[in-house]
């Protein structure tokens, strides 16, 4: 089959409210669309996902493939334009970033296949790797909608950060991810605890909250990042507020004690993070610094504006989800 190619069959599905239903009580599905970047695997691969999904009925199944995550922007594109009320997205951080991007603001439910390494958004609404399970969550799951956040002209769901976040992500590189997974992440943490600070401000709603050295600057929409690490204790994926910490850690003593306080307690809690909420952020750098969205490098800046975007987007969450608010 080509991709993009449209198969058109008849299919409902289960679990909406009465107004969406059918005498049946299952809501009818209309057009359906699969962005998936093909070097990604997880269970019996992309056959095993067309076969899944078809098994569900769609009426129309728009399937689009991509080599690299940076191409599934303009296929999300394509598949709203398609008509498609549903599209599911088979990758990892990088895909469901580009593609979150694309969609939001949209009326089109993001359902997420975690065929990634880290799977930071899928992780922290429950969604598992298991190409089954996940295909389930999107026909039969809970809709839910969250918040995004924009920072320098793209949405992120995740987290977005600069200094050692950034260059953390930017140097864990690909072949080694593929290779070592999360550790990947650990080795490469160890090679930046020693990085130099940089002098930064930050205006928090247009109020000056930091001018001082820091080893990093983080925005977050969810509590867990990068590598598991619980960074922001009260984020919450639906309140309307961006989550922002600057970290002032420098050498491998101090992002001991940081990273310790953030996997045993509180990490608004350790003297060298500080954490407050945002509805909006301006960051200011001393030098050029290599930044990050949901664990996808990005060029250096010395600039990061930022806001929140609340309800952007609807997702597919699994019924025994996390509650609402986190």
């Amino acid at each position: 089959m080509h991709v993009g190619q449209v198969i058109s069959v008849s299919v409902t599905l289960e679990g909406a409210t009465q107004a969406d239903t059918t005498r049946e009580g299952k809501t009818r599905v209309g057009t359906v669309a699969v962005v998936a970047h093909r070097k990604k695997t997880l269970g019996g691969g992309l056959d095993e996902l067309r076969k899944l999904v078809t098994d569900e009925g769609v009426e129309d199944l728009v399937w689009y493939e991509v080599k690299k995550s940076k191409k599934a922007p303009k296929k999300a594109r394509k598949a709203l334009k398609a008509g498609a009320e549903m599209v599911f997205v088979w990758g990892g951080d990088g895909m469901v970033q580009h593609c979150v991007d694309a969609l939001a603001g949209s009326n089109a439910v993001l359902a997420i296949v975690p065929a990634g390494t880290a799977n930071m958004l899928a992780s922290n609404l429950g969604i598992p790797p298991d190409l089954r399970a996940a295909v389930r969550i999107g026909f039969r799951g809970r809709r839910r909608r969250l918040d995004l956040g924009r920072i320098n002209g793209e949405h992120f769901a995740v987290m977005a950060g600069a200094g050692f976040d950034g260059e953390l992500i930017n140097d864990a590189k690909r072949s080694l991810k593929d290779r070592a997974g999360r550790l990947a992440y650990v080795w490469t943490a160890l090679k930046h605890v020693r990085d130099d600070t940089a002098r930064v401000k930050i205006w928090i709603d247009g109020s000056k909250w930091f001018d001082g050295k820091a080893s990093c600057v983080l925005l977050g929409n969810v509590g867990t990042i990068t590598g598991g690490i619980k960074a922001f204790d009260d984020a919450r994926l639906d309140d309307g507020w961006l989550e922002v910490g600057v970290a002032r850690a420098k050498g491998v003593l101090q992002w001991g004690r940081a990273l310790g306080r953030m996997t045993l307690g509180r990490s608004d809690r350790s003297p060298f993070v500080r954490i407050t909420r945002a509805k909006a952020v301006d960051v200011k750098i001393g030098k050029p610094l290599t930044y990050e969205l949901d664990g996808g490098a990005r060029g250096k800046t010395t600039r990061l504006k930022a806001r929140i975007a609340p309800a952007a987007i609807t997702v597919c969450v699994p019924e025994e989800s996390v509650p609402d608010g986190q």
